[in-house]
C-alpha cells in the first residue's frame, strides 16, 4: 500500500507540473497574442494619424498660397487706391463763413 501512495502521490506531482507548464504556454500565447493585437491596433492609429498629417500639411500649402494671392491682391488694390486718390482733387477747408447779422429795424432806433 505505501508503494501505492507513493506512486499515486508521484503521479499527481508529475501531472500537477506538466498543467503548470500547460497553463503557463497557455498564458505566454495569450500575452503574445494580445500584443500583437495592441501591436496591430498602433499600426492602424500611426496610419490615420500620417493620413491627418498629409491632409493638414496639404491644408497648410493650400492657405499659404492663398495668403500671397490675397497679399498681391491687396498690393495691387492699395496701388490703385493711391493713384484714385491724387486724381481726385483735394477738398476746400472749411471757410470761416461771414456771420449774416440783421440790421436793426429803424423803427426800434426812434424809440
Amino acid at each position: 500500500m505505501r508503494y501505492m501512495k507513493l506512486e499515486e502521490q508521484n503521479f499527481r506531482r508529475e501531472r500537477m507540473r506538466k498543467n503548470g507548464l500547460v497553463n503557463l504556454l497557455l498564458v505566454a500565447m495569450l500575452g503574445l497574442a494580445m500584443t500583437g493585437c495592441q501591436d496591430t491596433k498602433a499600426r492602424q492609429e500611426n496610419d490615420q494619424l500620417k493620413t491627418q498629417v498629409a491632409e493638414l500639411q496639404k491644408e497648410n500649402t493650400d492657405l499659404s498660397t492663398r495668403v500671397d494671392a490675397l497679399a498681391k491682391e491687396n498690393s495691387a488694390l492699395s496701388s490703385e487706391n493711391e493713384k484714385l486718390k491724387a486724381k481726385t482733387p483735394p477738398k476746400k477747408s472749411k471757410s470761416t463763413k461771414s456771420k449774416h447779422r440783421k440790421h436793426k429795424s429803424t423803427a426800434s432806433n426812434s424809440n
